[in-house]
C-alpha cells in the first residue's frame, strides 16, 4: 500500500474506506492521515470497512481512535466494518468497541447510519467513551 491511496467511495456525504489486508507500523500513518483527509472533506458519516483485514496491530487502532476522534470534533458519525474473529478480538480486549460502532459488514454499518440525525442535533447520551491507554486522548 505505501504510496497507494486507499479506495474511497462517495455516497452524498457518507464516505467508505477500505482498508489492506493488514494494517500495522508500516501503513499506520498513510492509513491515518487517508482517513482524516476524509473527514477533513466534509464526510458526515465515515464508514472504515476493514471487511477484508486480517491483522490490525496497536498503530493501526491508533489511527482508528484519530479517526474517532476527527469525526467527534467534525460532529460526523465514524463506523467501522469486520467480520474478523482476530480484528474484532483485538477491538475488544482494548475497548474499541466501546468507543466505536463496529458492524460486521459495511451494508450494516450503513444500516446503522440511516435516519440518524447529525451529531450537532443529537442529545449526547451520556459521557464520551475512552479507550484505554492505546491511542492520543
Amino acid at each position: 500500500m505505501p504510496g497507494n491511496r486507499l479506495p474511497v467511495f462517495w455516497s452524498g456525504r457518507v464516505a467508505v474506506a477500505r482498508m489492506p489486508e493488514e494494517l500495522d507500523i508500516t501503513i499506520a500513518d498513510e492509513v491515518r492521515e487517508e482517513l482524516l483527509a476524509v473527514l477533513n472533506q466534509g464526510a458526515s458519516a465515515l464508514v472504515v470497512d476493514m471487511t477484508r483485514t486480517t491483522f490490525c496491530d496497536s498503530s493501526g487502532v491508533s489511527a482508528l481512535i484519530r479517526a474517532r476522534h476527527r469525526a467527534n470534533a467534525s460532529d460526523a458519525e465514524l463506523r467501522v466494518a469486520t467480520g474478523s474473529p482476530v480484528v474484532l478480538r483485538v477491538f475488544t480486549l482494548i475497548g474499541l468497541t466501546q468507543a466505536i460502532d463496529v458492524h460486521p459488514d459495511v451494508s450494516a454499518a450503513l444500516a446503522s447510519l440511516a435516519g440518524r440525525s447529525p451529531r450537532r442535533d443529537r442529545q449526547r447520551e451520556g459521557p464520551e467513551a475512552t479507550v484505554g491507554p492505546v491511542g492520543e486522548a
